[in-house]
């Protein structure tokens, strides 16, 4: 196919880029050029998505089977993105998320629960979950052609920019007794970002439209398995001291950032490892083993060093010194 991946620089960006050139595919970046890593065999323009005028010119008249767009922020960069490419493309694949979903998150829950308020027109970037439902709008609306919206859930994987396999493969790495939140069989759910991306490409070559749970079953994978995962990956003879829900709450530590990727078993973060995912699954979507993400990311991670999270979900990742002695106290 030819692709246009508007942005392509970070984490799911740069993973699709990847992905494509693998696939064969004849990929068109759009970026700002401002940051990020540019990969070697991909036409770059540049353009800010909030200039009209630029965009429609780093744009112009071409044609592509597939566009594929990770924006954000502002719903009104998508929204007029979406306009000038109507007509211009097959499909547009929209990587949206689960946070789009009314708050807390239901366990169990499938396409047709409840979404935040959006609006597409929107230049307004606070608020990652209604930016991204605005965005979601903001397609459907302009673009006429099929419409896949990915509502990705936890993303990981080489190029990670919010940090949260980072900070374990770091911390683990370092050595000594690690708080590991429990139970050890607590199963995950998140999604590669390189199978999100191959999935996201199949479904533009069959010109799937829709909107989908992009992640894997629930159960994928443990915090047992992934912790496990990171001591093989760094060689570590890091000591894994196992701590109760309980007693995480009893030192004030929270589930996904203090403890990143982990939610535990009850309460409002519980729904965060448990959607139904069956409709991306049938669509195709397959997620390879936690050991093979885990084992990627550990020398990316050494090459590169870890990504400074987007501004839109910037915040403290990770375990601080009392927090991390209160745990241990408890194992």
């Amino acid at each position: 196919m030819r692709v246009l991946v508007l942005g392509g620089t970070h984490h799911v960006g740069r993973a699709l880029v990847e992905t494509a050139l693998a696939r064969g595919d004849t990929v068109t970046m759009l970026r700002r050029g401002l940051s990020g890593v540019a990969t070697a065999g991909v036409e770059a323009r540049h353009a800010d998505r909030r200039d009209e005028q630029a965009l429609r010119a780093a744009l112009g008249d071409d044609t592509y089977d597939a566009v594929v767009d990770t924006w954000s922020f502002e719903p009104s960069a998508v929204q007029r993105t979406a306009r000038l490419l109507d007509g211009h493309a097959g499909h547009y694949a929209y990587v949206s998320s689960r946070s789009v979903y009314g708050w807390p998150l239901k366990c169990g829950s499938d396409e047709s629960a409840p979404v935040v308020d959006g609006d597409p027109s929107s230049d307004d970037a606070d608020g990652y979950a209604a930016a991204k439902r605005g965005a979601e709008i903001a397609v459907l609306e302009e673009f006429g052609g099929e419409v896949l919206l990915a509502r990705a859930g936890l993303i990981l994987g080489p190029y990670e920019d919010v940090g949260r396999l980072p900070w374990w493969l770091n911390r683990i790495a370092r050595g000594g007794r690690v708080p590991a939140p429990g139970p050890q069989d607590r199963p995950l759910q998140y999604v590669d970002a390189r199978d999100l991306s191959a999935w996201i490409l199949h479904a533009a070559e069959q010109r799937r439209a829709g909107t989908f749970n992009a992640v894997s079953k629930s159960g994928h994978s443990t915090i047992g398995a992934l912790l496990g995962a990171c001591q093989a990956a760094t060689g570590s003879r890091a000591e894994l001291a196992w701590v109760t829900p309980e007693a995480v709450a009893a030192c004030g530590v929270s589930g996904w950032t203090d403890l990143p990727i982990w939610a535990p078993p009850s309460g409002a973060l519980s729904g965060l490892h448990d959607c139904d995912v069956s409709r991306a699954v049938a669509a195709g979507l397959r997620c390879r083993p936690v050991a093979e993400t885990v084992a990627d990311t550990w020398p990316w991670l050494r090459a590169e060093g870890a990504s400074a999270p987007p501004t839109d979900r910037a915040g403290s990742i990770g375990l601080d010194e009392d927090q991390e002695a209160c745990l241990l106290a408890s194992a």
